[in-house]
């Protein structure tokens, strides 16, 4: 049967709007002809602070001081948690060699990126969590230096809860900076820190394009709109705990889109019902957001069978799926497209957004049908290198030569040629392109 929308979303989530794409791309264009003193300007019309922008370890201490031991002892436990996480995935990723034909040898080798810069996002809400995502992974992947950078508080500076975690997690230096003018300030060199080779953490729009727009001169971990969520239930889930997820990931922002798609019409009425009960229950700020995203962004979708909602699924590719379902591998075998999956109703897309030690840096916006998350690997660089015998060098020589000149490439033949001359005097070598 076709798909039935009981509740159909009213507007698509963009980030890439004219004007943002025109406003970023002034402000990165004139913080690199101006330097510090244009950064500076730029802090002090956006962030409103007059502090130091790059934290003295004295200011870092104090700040520290004022985190609760308890509150360390849960960023400890979700640091522990991510690295453990990393280190495995990066023993993933090993050296190889192999010996292509007699005498010639291949091989690739990963090495990580010099310089990191991982954006803090502190408007709204500060996260704490974004902190231990960017800088633990960066840290495991053996960047050289990793800058920390988040919005300060016009009289306090970045929360002291972001400072620690930046801080126990491996930041070499930590920026009093928000928005575009941070992004700028880590990718540009500002205020004696080294170039960012590579960009990563969550952000608003302005951060997103600037992200965009700095792209191919820098690396970035993705192209990030608002964050997603979509959870797959059937009649054995709890309608309050699908509901409760929902409403926990609409909560990030008013344009953040929540999807529920199931077999099981019954359940989907009873989540609709449930849901604005949930909201109205939530603080000013994040009824607020979560009663937008419901409203504009939001679809319950109701499919004939699991087959047609994993493949509804695997459509949107969403940046978080969750599964309350019978049967989770199948599920876990079937699934394709999704940032992060989360099996079952003893896990949630919250576990992974603060604690699991996956990544929460996730592709947005369909994006996961072709890309991951944040990972070790997003800070490695894969090269490859060759080394031959001069024997072994003959045959990959003579394919050169006459490829290179079918291809019209003269100056290609050549390089193999000369070789040629050089190793086997003696030999006469038919170079002669055909084709």
């Amino acid at each position: 049967m076709a798909r039935d929308y009981l509740k159909k979303a009213m507007l698509t989530a963009q980030s890439d709007a004219p004007e943002v794409h025109d406003t970023v791309k002034t402000i990165l264009a004139e913080i690199e002809a101006g330097g510090d003193a244009k950064a500076l300007e730029y802090a002090a019309k956006f962030d409103r602070f007059d502090g130091n922008v790059l934290m003295t370890q004295d200011e870092i201490d104090a700040a520290i001081a004022l985190v609760p031991e308890k509150l360390k002892a849960d960023i400890r436990f979700a640091h522990n948690n991510v690295r453990h996480f990393a280190e495995a995935q990066k023993a993933t990723m090993t050296d190889v060699q192999t010996e292509i034909v007699p005498g010639v040898i291949a091989g690739q080798k990963a090495i990580p990126v010099d310089a990191a810069g991982c954006y803090v996002p502190g408007g709204r809400y500060s996260h704490i969590a974004s902190a231990i995502m960017t800088v633990t992974t960066a840290k495991v992947a053996g960047c050289r230096h990793i800058i920390a950078c988040s919005p300060p508080k016009p009289e306090d500076g970045v929360a002291p809860a972001v400072v620690y975690a930046a801080h126990i997690c491996g930041a070499d230096s930590i920026l009093a900076m928000g928005g575009v003018q941070g992004v700028a300030a880590m990718r540009y060199g500002l205020f004696g820190l080294p170039r960012a080779n590579i960009l990563v953490g969550p952000g608003n729009q302005f951060v997103a394009e600037a992200k965009r727009i700095l792209y191919g001169e820098v690396g970035i971990d993705m192209i990030a709109g608002p964050t997603d969520s979509l959870v797959l239930a059937d009649s054995s889930a709890d309608p309050l705990v699908v509901a409760t997820d929902l409403v926990s990931q609409a909560e990030h922002g008013y344009n953040s889109p929540v999807w529920l798609v199931t077999d099981d019409r019954a359940l989907a009425q009873r989540v609709m019902a449930l849901v604005p009960e949930l909201i109205a229950d939530l603080p000013d700020l994040n009824r607020e957001n979560a009663a937008a995203a419901w409203r504009d962004y939001a679809e319950v979708i109701v499919c004939s069978d699991r087959e047609e909602m994993a493949a509804c699924s695997d459509e949107y590719a969403p940046e978080h799926l969750t599964v309350q379902a019978e049967d989770l591998e199948w599920w876990l075998d079937r699934l394709t497209c999704y940032g992060s999956l989360f099996l079952g109703e003893e896990t949630t897309v919250s576990y992974g957004d603060k604690a699991t030690g996956t990544n929460h840096v996730l592709p947005t916006s369909g994006a996961a049908s072709y890309t991951g998350g944040l990972s070790v690997h997003k800070y490695m660089k894969i090269v490859t290198w060759q080394r031959a015998t001069r024997e072994g060098s003959k045959p990959i020589a003579l394919a050169t030569a006459r490829i290179s000149r079918v291809e019209g490439m003269e100056g290609h033949a050549r390089a193999a040629d000369v070789r040629l001359a050089k190793y086997f005097p003696d030999e006469e070598f038919d170079l002669r392109a055909e084709g």
